[in-house]
C-alpha cells in the first residue's frame, strides 16, 4: 500500500503530524495527498497515558477552534501546590514564591490524555487521514540506497512457537515518500534508527523515568476540582532514588495520581510499584484518596534528557517526532504540546519536501524550523533542570533551578551535562538497602496483578512472546548474583519472575501481563532485553487516562 507520507504512532505527536499535513494539503488544492497513521493499540488513545497537565499553546495553533469542537479540554488549573515529603508523616508544603517558576501551571488544564487522543483521532479522520488502529508497525523497509521507505506491519495469527495459526494474515508493507517516526519514548523502531543512523552522535545519553498512575473516584467532599499537587521525598529517600509524585483533581469527582521515578535509581530492591503504594500511606495523600474507589492503573516510560540528549531529527526517508525524539520538557514535566508542535514542524517541513518534488532524501529543514521555533525556546530553558536535580541533589539542584527560572527566565550562561547511562548505575545487591514494603490491604493499597486486571490488559494467546532475550542465561548467571535481578522489581506489572524449584532458579517472563511501558528496555543492567511489537491489538485498553 503506498501513501505520501506513513506515520508510525498514533498519540498526540503522530495524530498532530496527520492533521496538519493534511490541512496543508486542502489548502494547496490537493485533496488527492494521502496520509496513513498505523497505531498498535486497539484504538487510538488505547495505549495513551499520562498525568496529565497540558499547555494549549501548540493546539491552539494546531486547531484554533477546539473548544468549539468539543476537545474533552474541560478544567482549568485553580491553583499549584508543592510539598516535600519528610517522612512517612510529616510534610512541609512550600511557598509559591520558591518553587520554580516551570511549576506554575495559570493557563493549563487538566485532562485525561486518552480522551484528548481519542479526541484528535476523530479530528484526523474527519480530514479523510487513513487510520488503523491495532497495526502495530514491527520493522523497517529500505530502498537499496539505505533510504527508509516505510514500515512492514506484524504478522496476525502467528503461534509461540512460530508457526501459522488457521486465523494467520501475513502484514502489510505501507509504502511512503517519506515516514514520521511518532511511536513515543522508548519507540522500539526509533531505537533503530537512532543506532542505524548514528542520531546520537555528539548527543549526551538520552534519560528516562517510570511513571505509574492511577486513576480514582473521591467523595465529592474529598474533591477540590482544578487543583494541581506535586511532591517529592519521601518514600523514594528512603532508597535515594529522584522522582516526584502528583495529584491532579479533575472533572465528576475523579483524581489522577501517580509517581515518576528517575530510572537512574542505584538500589536493585527499589520497586516502583511498591512506592507508588506505600505512598498513599502519607496522610497528605490518605486525606484525598482515603473512602474513594480506584477506577484504572497503568505505567509508562518518559523520556527526559532534553534538548542535551535530543538527537538528530531527519535521516534520509524519514523523521522522529514527539517523546520518539526526546522533546519533553522535563523542567514543566510537560510532553503534549511539545509532541504537538513537533508533530506540526515535521509535518510542515515534509509537505515543503514532497511539494518540491523530493521523497526519500533528508529532510533537514526540519531541524531548521525547529531552531526557529517555540518548541526550541521551550527546551533550552529547560536543559538544566533535570541534570542539575541528578548532578547536585534536590536542594542544590532546586536551588540552581530556581535561581535559572524564576530569576534568569531560564539563561543560565552554563549547560550542566548528564553523561551516565540509567541502566549502568545499579549498585551490587549485596551492598544494598532492602526497603520494607506493606502488605497490600484492597482497598487503598494493592498487588501487581490485581493492579494489571484493572489496566485492561490482554494479548492474543499463543504467540511469541515480545520481550526478547540476547542471551537466555544472563538473568539468573548474571544479573541474579549482581543485582537480585531487578527486572522482577522494576517492572510494574509482574511480568518477570525468579522461580526457584528443585532444578534451581528460573527466569519467568509473563508476556500476557505485560502494559507496554518499555521499562525493561530501558534499565536491564546488562541491555539483555528488547521490547518488540506483540500482535496488533495486543497490550493495555486504559479508560479515561
Amino acid at each position: 500500500m503506498e501513501f505520501d507520507v506513513v506515520i508510525v504512532g498514533g498519540g498526540p505527536a503522530g495524530l498532530s503530524a496527520a492533521i496538519r499535513l493534511r490541512q496543508l494539503a486542502i489548502e494547496a488544492g490537493n485533496d488527492e495527498f494521502m496520509v496513513c497513521v498505523v497505531e498498535k493499540g486497539s484504538e487510538f488513545g488505547a495505549h495513551t497515558l499520562s498525568g496529565a497537565v497540558i499547555e494549549t499553546r501548540a493546539l491552539d495553533e494546531l486547531i484554533p477552534d477546539w473548544k468549539e469542537k468539543g476537545a474533552p479540554i474541560n478544567v482549568p488549573v485553580t491553583e499549584d501546590r508543592v510539598y516535600m515529603l519528610k517522612s512517612e508523616t510529616k510534610a512541609v508544603q512550600l511557598p509559591d514564591a520558591i518553587v520554580p517558576s516551570t511549576l506554575h501551571n495559570d493557563g493549563n488544564y487538566i485532562v485525561s490524555l486518552g480522551n484528548v487522543v481519542r479526541w484528535l483521532a476523530q479530528q484526523a479522520e474527519e480530514l479523510e487521514v487513513m487510520m488503523f488502529p491495532g497495526f502495530p508497525a514491527s520493522d523497517i523497509l529500505y530502498n537499496d540506497d539505505g533510504s527508509v521507505k516505510g514500515v512492514l506491519t506484524g504478522d496476525m495469527g502467528v503461534a509461540a512457537d512460530g508457526s501459522e495459526k488457521s486465523s494467520f494474515e501475513p502484514g502489510y508493507e505501507l509504502l511512503a515518500k517519506y515516514t514520521v517516526f511518532a511511536e513515543g519514548c522508548r519507540g522500539h523502531l526509533g531505537k533503530r534508527l537512532i543506532s542505524r543512523f548514528s542520531l546520537d552522535k555528539g548527543r549526551d545519553p538520552q534519560h528516562y523515568a517510570i511513571g505509574l498512575k492511577e486513576l480514582w473516584e473521591v467523595p465529592e467532599a474529598q474533591h477540590e476540582q482544578g487543583v494541581v499537587m506535586h511532591g517529592s521525598g519521601w518514600p523514594l529517600s528512603d532508597t535515594g532514588t529522584s522522582g516526584g509524585w502528583w495529584l491532579y483533581f479533575d472533572e465528576n469527582n475523579q483524581v489522577s495520581f501517580g509517581i515518576v521515578i528517575d530510572l537512574s535509581y542505584s538500589n536493585p530492591y527499589m520497586s516502583p510499584f511498591d512506592e507508588l503504594q506505600r505512598l498513599k500511606l502519607h496522610p497528605i495523600i490518605r486525606k484525598v484518596l482515603e473512602g474513594g474507589k480506584r477506577i484504572s492503573y497503568g505505567a509508562r516510560a518518559l523520556v527526559k534528557g532534553g534538548l542535551n540528549s535530543l538527537p538528530k531529527l531527519s535521516f534520509p526517508g524519514g523523521v522522529l517526532v514527539g517523546d520518539n525524539a526526546g522533546f519533553l520538557n522535563p523542567a514543566k514535566i510537560k510532553g503534549t504540546h511539545t509532541s504537538i508542535k513537533s508533530g506540526m514542524l515535521a509535518a510542515e517541513a515534509v509537505f515543503e519536501a514532497l511539494q518540491e518534488g523530493r521523497a526519500h532524501d533528508d529532510v533537514i529543514n526540519y531541524a531548521t524550523m525547529y531552531r526557529k521555533s517555540w518548541l526550541y525556546q521551550d527546551n533550552y530553558e529547560a536543559r538544566n533542570f533535570a541534570p542539575a536535580m541528578y548532578r547536585m541533589g534536590k536542594w542544590m539542584g532546586g536551588a540552581f533551578n530556581f535561581v535559572e527560572h524564576n530569576l534568569l527566565g531560564g539563561k543560565m550562561p552554563l549547560t550542566i551535562h548528564d553523561t551516565l547511562r540509567d541502566y549502568d548505575q545499579l549498585e551490587r545487591a549485596a551492598h544494598a538497602y532492602q526497603p520494607n514494603y506493606p502488605k497490600a490491604d484492597g482497598k487503598l493499597t494493592f498487588d501487581k496483578l490485581s493492579s494489571v486486571f484493572i489496566s485492561n490488559t490482554n494479548h492474543a494467546e499463543d504467540q511469541p512472546v515480545h520481550l526478547k532475550l540476547t542471551d537466555k542465561t544472563v538473568p539468573i548467571s548474571i544479573n541474579l548474583p549482581l543485582y537480585a535481578e531487578p527486572a522482577r522489581l522494576y517492572c510494574p506489572a509482574g511480568v518477570y519472575e525468579v522461580v526457584t524449584d528443585a532444578e534451581g532458579a528460573r527466569f519467568v517472563i509473563n508476556a500476557q501481563n505485560c502494559v507496554h511501558c518499555k521499562t525493561c528496555d530501558i534499565k536491564d543492567p546488562s541491555q539483555n532485553i528488547t521490547w518488540v511489537t506483540p500482535e496488533g491489538g495486543g497490550g493495555p485498553n486504559y479508560p479515561n487516562m
